[in-house]
């Protein structure tokens, strides 16, 4: 019978390769259409792979806690002509091995989109992982150049560039030899380490992509008790970064250059206002991105909200809220934080952070004497190739306001 290949999917924007958490089914096991067969994690989520068709499970390419790459081939699946043709899934040739056939069925397509073939897909993410370089240029003359045989040498430890600052370089004009690699890699040697979740791994490869880019950022405080008396009147109550992305939505709708994209000589303006909330899940970051935020009141907003939240935290997010954002809102008040410095996303040129609610001594002119009032710091991290520290202030300020009339959010 026909060998169905099941292919790594395209399981989100970005996403190169996935880890195998849990194979759900083994050799000789009985199949449906749609059956979810293979548990994979990705630097976003915990998903599931599927089968594209009914049958038997002939064999599977891959293990448990392996990472492959998406177009990858994990496993075959035994089907009938029959089956293959009423659920469009591809087959080998009759005169060709399992093994060396082509894989030819949606997931290909999927994970292929902009390639004629897989090979050449993953000849492009090579290509694209070498050309990773430090995140800011050395300050010395010369002192970025690596050799070939240091090269050949981290490639076999699995070492970035990145991993270089680290390193007192000796060499002429501060360059890093060899030895000088040696050296950092017995120094460190046996001390204590875990490895890097693909998460994490993730997480460090963003921001070293961000880096490259000339990132400032302006902060100002907002004043919290329109906010906290508006919450509290609510039935239904919405979370305090519902308010901060609801804001940056009407004010970003108003000025959306402030999250264009430089693009050679040219800034491109977002088509919508696709707003992510950064959430913390385990030794990295999820960013689930709501759809047009500026078009729906917080009301209509907050059950979508509270679902993608659960769905994050959980790391079973939908495919839907995944990537294409233009900016984010991300509250490191939760941790107690009254100001930090936020990173964009590669994919994005601004991030809002808001900071820890706290009471401040502020004079009031009516009874003529300092009074509490709850205040809480809001920070803008943008590429200043963009926009400029005027056009922050002045979204700034419409965010502001926004907050400060919290009845038109």
């Amino acid at each position: 019978m026909p060998q169905v290949p099941i292919i790594m999917p395209q399981l989100g924007e970005s996403i190169t390769e996935a880890t195998i958490l849990n194979m759900l089914v083994q050799p000789g096991a009985s199949i449906e259409a749609d059956q979810e067969i293979i548990e994979v994690e990705t630097n976003k989520a915990v998903m599931g792979v599927t089968a594209t068709c009914g049958g038997t499970i002939s064999s599977l390419c891959s293990s448990e806690g392996e990472s492959v790459a998406v177009g990858s081939i994990l496993g075959y699946i035994e089907a009938s002509e029959e089956e293959i043709e009423l659920r469009g899934a591809g087959s080998p040739e009759p005169d060709e091995s399992p093994a060396a056939a082509a894989p030819s069925n949606p997931a290909e397509s999927q994970a292929g989109a902009h390639f004629q073939t897989i090979g050449e897909y993953r000849e492009s993410n090579k290509q694209h992982h070498a050309g990773l370089g430090l995140p800011v240029p050395v300050a010395i003359k010369g002192a970025h150049y690596l050799s070939p045989r240091l090269k050949s040498r981290m490639d076999e430890m699995g070492i970035n560039e990145a991993d270089l600052a680290y390193i007192t370089g000796t060499g002429v004009g501060g360059r890093i030899t060899i030895e000088d690699f040696e050296n950092f890699m017995d120094y460190v040697d046996g001390w204590p380490s875990r490895p890097a979740s693909p998460m994490r791994r993730s997480v460090a490869n963003s921001m070293q992509r961000t880096w490259r880019r000339p990132i400032a950022s302006s902060s100002r405080p907002i004043f919290m008790a329109p906010i906290l008396l508006h919450r509290k009147r609510q039935e239904r109550k919405p979370g305090i970064t519902l308010y901060f992305l609801r804001a940056l939505a009407l004010a970003l709708a108003e000025a959306p250059e402030c999250a264009g994209y430089m693009v050679g000589g040219r800034i491109l303006t977002p088509r919508n206002i696709d707003l992510g909330v950064a959430c913390q899940v385990g030794d990295g970051v999820m960013v689930p991105v709501l759809r047009r935020v500026n078009e729906y009141t917080m009301g209509e907003l907050i059950e979508e909200y509270n679902k993608v939240i659960d769905q994050a935290r959980h790391r079973r997010l939908d495919k839907k809220y995944m990537g294409g954002g233009i900016a984010t809102v991300t509250n490191f008040g939760g941790f107690g934080l009254t100001n930090a410095t936020p990173m964009p996303l590669p994919s994005e040129s601004i991030i809002l952070g808001v900071g820890a609610v706290v009471k401040e001594p502020v004079w009031s002119d009516e009874v003529e004497c300092f009074i509490p009032v709850e205040k809480a710091q809001i920070v803008a991290s943008f590429d200043h190739r963009v926009v400029d520290g005027g056009d922050i202030g002045r979204l700034m300020q419409r965010i502001a306001y926004y907050l400060e009339h919290p009845d038109v959010l």
